[in-house]
């Protein structure tokens, strides 16, 4: 049996392309007792609330008559952000070069949160490079909680 997750990809791929998205990513969290499916969307120049109506209305009567989710949820049909988490090695690779967030398990150097640029990734190991005031620091998979872009202003 899929994944609510993949089910949910796989049913809303038709209305996004029809929105002229693509799909960044889906969630399916609990959080404060409510369960939540998220669809993250992504578009050249940016994803505007008529794209996430649109995306919402279809996806929305496709689960219906689908019923994948025992229970209720909140359905919520959004932009991905300009601060998004990164996740794929393609991810990465896209946005080598771009200033990022990275949260860590166990501080390093009496930190948990590094603001710095996205230099590197190994995609055979999950290893981050990122390029900080002191020079370059290269992290593994299981050190790191998240990886997020940055905006600077």
């Amino acid at each position: 049996m899929k994944k609510i997750t993949e089910l949910t990809a796989e049913l809303a791929a038709p209305a996004i392309a029809e929105a002229g998205c693509t799909l960044w990513d889906v969630e399916y969290v609990k959080e404060g007792g409510t369960w939540y499916l998220r669809v993250l969307l992504d578009k050249e120049g940016g994803v505007d609330i008529l794209d996430c109506e649109a995306v919402s209305r279809k996806l929305s009567d496709l689960l219906d008559e689908a019923d994948p989710i025992e229970g209720s949820y909140t359905l919520e049909v959004g932009s991905a952000g300009a601060e998004r988490a990164l996740k794929r090695p393609g991810d990465f690779q896209r946005f080598l070069g771009s200033p990022v967030l990275v949260k860590l398990y166990r501080p390093l150097d009496g930190r948990k949160e590094l603001a710095g640029t996205l230099s590197d990734y190994d995609a055979s190991t999950g290893a981050v490079t990122v390029t900080l005031p002191g020079g370059p620091h290269t992290l593994e998979k299981k050190d790191v909680a998240l990886v997020r872009l940055r905006v600077e202003f």
